[in-house]
């Protein structure tokens, strides 16, 4: 409840110690503290809405459904108010085209937030990084603001740029190709889905559209086709990857990508292939890395008729970037 005349929350609770007296039930009431930053969206929760008068002249409040909770902890006591939020914008199926000017890609990492913009033709526009280094560190009740400021600095570029939908990965989906090993170890502390769940709620209340898709290769395509024409990291990359591929756009690998795995990676591979030993070949493990060996070559043999992903898995599994040179590496 909210108490107009002394400005301030409170909450009341039914007192069996005492008798009924007149029609109204004996009441505990309770002050709460409740955080400056939700003060105005819970007072607009409980007190309602003005829909109009009746024929006596008394206003009409409509009132939001609300569910209250009361947990002890610590002994202390928390008030939790359960409320369904409004939202303005909404979720997208990934068939669904996106009306609007310009779209922001976003790939989300344990350590940082990559965000870069696309115009509806899938063109490039700019970028911007969100650092979260303390997300690794902090504990849970710390971890839960900084994610909320810092996906609130991100809408507020977003915003500020007129971009009017979001495209991020569909965690479920992630591929471990896509993960940076380095981190690895954070994961399980890290509460990515909450991340996740921060950006799209959020999104929605301000009115975005939502999209997800499928993160499959994102890494790859950005690093080998996009950060060195652009001048973007590997997660800016990914972004717009992500991006343009919730505008429907696939990722066709450019004629210098297809002539270096026809002429540099298929000679690596049959080099391999050469440099085995006897001993080695007729092993089970021996036996299983020439089948995939071939496997490999006779995708690139004929590239013309495979999924551009099966040629975007071939750059990662023998290719890596050092400053902006493709080079080989052993299986």
């Amino acid at each position: 409840m909210y108490d107009d005349h002394t400005y301030e929350c409170y909450v009341e609770i039914a007192n069996p110690l005492r008798q009924q007296e007149g029609k109204q039930a004996p009441r505990l009431r309770f002050s709460v503290d409740v955080p400056e930053k939700y003060e105005q969206e819970i007072i607009d929760v409980i007190m309602g809405e003005q829909v109009g008068v009746n024929p006596k002249g008394k206003p009409i409040i409509e009132y939001r459904p609300y569910t209250v909770e009361i947990k002890r902890k610590n002994r202390e006591y928390y008030v939790h108010l359960i409320y369904e939020e409004e939202v303005y914008g909404r979720e997208i199926a990934y068939d669904e085209p996106i009306q609007v000017e310009r779209i922001a890609g976003i790939d989300i990492n344990i350590d940082r937030i990559a965000v870069s913009i696309v115009s509806k033709q899938g063109n490039f526009i700019q970028s911007k990084v969100f650092y979260c280094h303390e997300l690794e560190y902090v504990r849970a009740n710390k971890r839960n603001n900084f994610i909320g400021e810092t996906v609130r600095d991100l809408y507020d570029w977003l915003l500020q740029e007129n971009v009017g939908a979001v495209v991020i990965e569909n965690i479920q989906l992630r591929q471990q190709h896509d993960t940076d090993k380095r981190f690895n170890r954070f994961t399980h502390n890290f509460k990515k889905k909450k991340l996740t769940d921060t950006i799209i709620r959020r999104g929605l209340r301000l009115g975005f559209r939502i999209k997800k898709v499928n993160p499959a290769y994102t890494s790859v395509i950005g690093r080998f086709k996009y950060m060195k024409k652009y001048g973007l990291s590997v997660h800016e990359s990914a972004a717009l990857v992500i991006g343009r591929r919730g505008l429907g756009y696939h990722e066709r690998l450019p004629k210098e990508l297809i002539d270096t795995i026809k002429t540099k990676v298929k000679r690596h591979l049959i080099a391999m292939l050469g440099s085995m030993e006897e001993s080695c070949k007729q092993s089970g493990s021996g036996k299983k890395q020439r089948q995939y060996l071939g496997m490999m070559l006779c995708k690139i043999d004929n590239f013309k008729q495979e999924h551009e992903w099966s040629l975007w898995n071939i750059f990662h599994k023998f290719c890596w970037l050092h400053q902006y040179q493709i080079q080989l590496k052993e299986v």
